[in-house]
């Protein structure tokens, strides 16, 4: 159906910023919701950011406070996450994904994933 490939994780001191990309492929044409998650061993997946990718509507976790920015490029088929001021508390895998019809913050309610990039904030 769709495909999604994240990249431009990395490590970063505390403060930095780094910008994610997610390539889809497929059923591009289809996708509802694009949606960014992040997870350590720890915890379980947790929501970041959302937008929805034929319309401008963003969602945002509490947590990411203002520094954080979701967009798309659907000519190119990718959407970002730019992160700002990242935090220690921010490193984790964080990965895109497609649908969330019945839930835009619920990882239960999207239903294509990519394999994830690893994001690293040192203090």
């Amino acid at each position: 159906q769709v495909q999604l490939v994240e990249s431009g994780g990395g490590l970063v001191q505390a403060g930095g910023s780094l910008r994610l990309s997610c390539a889809a492929s497929g059923r591009t044409s289809s996708m509802y919701t694009v949606g960014w998650f992040r997870q350590t061993p720890e915890k379980e997946r947790e929501f970041v950011a959302a937008i929805s990718w034929y319309g401008v509507s963003t969602y945002y976790a509490d947590f990411v406070e203002g520094r954080f920015t979701i967009s798309r490029d659907i000519a190119k088929n990718t959407m970002y996450l730019q992160m700002d001021s990242l935090k220690p508390e921010d490193t984790a895998v964080y990965y895109c994904a497609e649908g969330g019809r019945w839930g835009t913050m619920a990882a239960a309610a999207y239903d294509n994933w990519g394999p994830g990039t690893q994001v690293t904030v040192s203090s």
